[in-house]
C-alpha cells in the first residue's frame, strides 16, 4: 500500500483516495457495521461546516454549530454512556425504595469513537471561530477524519494542523521514512517488550486477592509502566506510520513520569487530549477570565470530564478527581503554569511524590470497579510486616514464579532477567531523551540500524513468549 501511495507521484488527490480506502478497510475489519457511524460523522460535519460558513447571522451560525454538537456528543453519549446512565437511574430509585425493571440494550462501544468524534467536533468549532475555512474537498476531509494510523487511539489531531496536509502535494522524503521507521520500531519495543511484559505483573497483582504490601505496590508500578509503554508505544507507531506517508502527527507524550508536579505531568501526558479539553472546554467555560472561584471550578470540571471521557464508571471519575485534588493546590499557588526548568537532582523528591500520586490514581484506572480499587489501596497499605494477617513477601511472590505449562522454570527466570535488562535500557533511553533531547539520542551514540534491529528482535522474542495484550486505549 505504501509503494502504491508513492507510485501515484504528485497526484495527491488519488493518494487521499487510497488512504481513505485503506482507512475504511482498517476500521471495517473490526466490525463493518460501524463504518456507517464514522461515515455519518464525516458527512454531517462536512456539510455543517459549509452551511455554517454560509450563514449570514450569528444565530444561524450557532444553530449549525449546535447541529454538530448534538450529533457528535449525542452519538458519543449513546454508545458510551447510555448503559451507565440507565444503571444510575435505576440505582437512584432503588435508594428510595422503588424497584424498577429497566430496558436493557446490548450496546457495543465502537473502537475509536471517542477520538474521531472529538476530531470532527473540533473541526466544526474551528470553522465557527474562523480559525480555518470549511473544506470543500470531501475526500480530503474524510481522509483527515479517518486517517488509519491514528484513527482508533489518537493522537487527536486538529483540522488546522492535519487537514492542510491532505490538501497539498506530499513528497517522498528519505529522512521522513528513516524517522518513521525508527519510531515504529521504538513503539513496537515499548508495546511488546515493556508494556506486555509489565502487564503480566500487573494482572497477577490486581487479579489475586491474596497479594498485599510490597508486591501489590510493585503491581501498581507495573501497571504504570504498562499503560505508558502501551499508549505511548501506539502513539509512536501511529506517528511513525504517518511519517512514511510524509504526514506529520503531533507528539502525544513527553516523558511524563519525570514530571516534578501534576501540572507538568499533564503537559506531558496524552498531550493531544489535554490541549483539546483546554481549548474546547476550559476556555469556552470561561477559562481564567471570570475570577478565581470560577476558574477553579472550570479546572475541576475539566478533570472530572477527562475522567468520564475514559469510561462510564465512577472509578474513572474518581481518577479524574484525584488528579484535580492534586492540581488545585498548584492552581491556588499560581504554580500550575511555571516554565519548564532544567531538571536537577534536588527535584528528585518532588518527582517521586508526583509519580506516587499518579500511581495511586492509576489504581482506580486499572481496577475492575470502584470497590475493587478501594480493596487494592487497602492491600497496598497492609501486609508489610511478616507474620501479620496477610501473606509475607516470599509467599506472595510464588504466584509470579509459576511457569506456564510446557515451559521449564529456568526459561522463566531467563526471560525475567532479559525483561529487567530491557527495562533498564528503556529507562536509560527515556532519561537521555528527556535530558538531552530526542534528536541528540538518535543522532548521537545510539545512531545506527543495529538499534532498530535489536528492538525488533526483542519484540519478536517476547511476542512469542506470552499472549499479546490488546492496546489499552482501544477500549476508549
Amino acid at each position: 500500500m505504501l509503494l502504491l501511495h508513492w507510485a501515484l507521484g504528485r497526484r495527491w488527490k488519488l493518494q487521499n483516495l487510497l488512504l481513505l480506502a485503506a482507512s475504511a478497510v482498517f476500521y471495517g475489519w473490526w466490525d463493518a457495521r460501524f463504518l456507517s457511524l464514522i461515515g455519518a460523522s464525516i458527512v454531517v460535519d462536512y456539510f455543517v461546516a459549509i452551511r455554517l460558513s454560509q450563514a449570514t447571522t450569528q444565530a444561524r451560525q450557532r444553530a449549525w454549530l449546535a447541529v454538530s454538537l448534538a450529533f457528535n456528543l449525542g452519538m458519543l453519549v449513546w454508545f458510551k454512556y447510555a448503559g451507565f446512565l440507565v444503571d444510575q437511574w435505576v440505582s437512584s430509585w432503588a435508594s428510595v425504595g422503588v424497584t424498577m425493571d429497566p430496558m436493557t440494550w446490548k450496546i457495543i462501544l465502537p473502537v475509536g469513537i471517542s477520538f474521531y468524534t472529538f476530531q470532527t467536533l473540533s473541526y466544526s468549532v474551528d470553522v465557527y471561530s474562523k480559525q480555518i475555512p470549511p473544506c470543500r474537498d470531501f475526500v480530503a476531509f474524510a481522509t483527515y477524519v479517518s486517517f488509519f494510523p491514528q484513527l482508533v487511539a489518537g493522537p487527536i489531531e486538529r483540522a488546522t494542523r492535519l487537514l492542510p496536509q491532505m490538501l497539498q502535494e506530499r513528497k517522498l522524503n528519505a529522512i521522513s521514512v528513516r524517522v518513521g521507521w525508527r519510531l515504529i520500531c521504538w513503539g513496537v519495543f515499548k508495546k511488546v517488550v515493556i508494556a506486555d511484559s509489565a502487564a503480566m505483573y500487573a494482572n497477577a497483582a490486581f487479579g489475586n486477592d491474596a497479594v498485599a504490601g510490597p508486591v501489590m505496590v510493585l503491581g501498581v508500578v507495573a501497571f504504570a509502566l504498562q499503560i505508558y509503554g502501551d499508549f505511548s508505544g501506539y502513539s509512536d507507531i501511529a506517528i511513525g506510520t504517518a511519517r512514511l506517508f510524509s504526514i506529520r502527527l503531533r507528539s502525544n507524550f513527553r516523558f511524563p513520569y519525570f514530571s516534578r508536579d501534576l501540572g507538568e505531568f499533564w503537559r506531558r501526558w496524552h498531550v493531544s487530549l489535554n490541549t483539546w479539553f483546554r481549548d474546547y472546554l476550559y476556555i469556552p467555560l470561561g477559562g481564567s477570565r471570570m475570577g478565581r472561584g470560577r476558574s477553579l471550578l472550570n479546572v475541576i470540571v475539566v478533570f472530572l470530564v477527562s475522567g468520564l471521557w475514559h469510561g462510564a464508571d465512577w472509578k474513572f471519575v474518581t481518577w479524574g478527581g484525584i488528579h484535580a485534588a492534586c492540581f488545585v493546590p498548584l492552581f491556588l499557588l499560581d504554580r500550575n503554569r511555571q516554565p519548564e526548568r532544567a531538571w536537577h537532582w534536588s527535584q528528585l523528591p518532588a518527582a517521586l511524590w508526583t509519580f506516587t500520586m499518579v500511581c495511586l490514581a492509576w489504581v482506580f484506572f486499572r481496577a475492575n470497579n470502584f470497590d475493587h480499587a478501594c480493596d487494592v489501596l487497602s492491600r497496598m497499605a497492609s501486609g508489610w510486616i511478616p507474620g501479620g494477617d496477610h501473606p509475607s513477601w516470599s509467599t506472595t511472590m510464588k504466584f509470579w514464579e509459576q511457569a506456564p505449562k510446557g515451559m521449564p522454570f529456568g526459561w522463566v527466570l531467563r526471560e525475567q532477567l532479559v525483561f529487567h535488562l530491557a527495562l533498564a535500557g528503556f529507562l536509560v533511553a527515556e532519561w537521555v531523551q528527556f535530558r538531552k533531547g530526542v534528536r541528540w539520542m538518535w543522532r548521537g551514540v545510539w545512531r545506527g540500524t543495529w538499534l532498530e534491529a535489536l528492538m525488533l528482535l526483542l519484540a519478536l522474542v517476547f511476542g512469542t513468549r506470552h499472549a499479546a495484550q490488546e492496546f489499552i486505549y482501544f477500549a476508549f
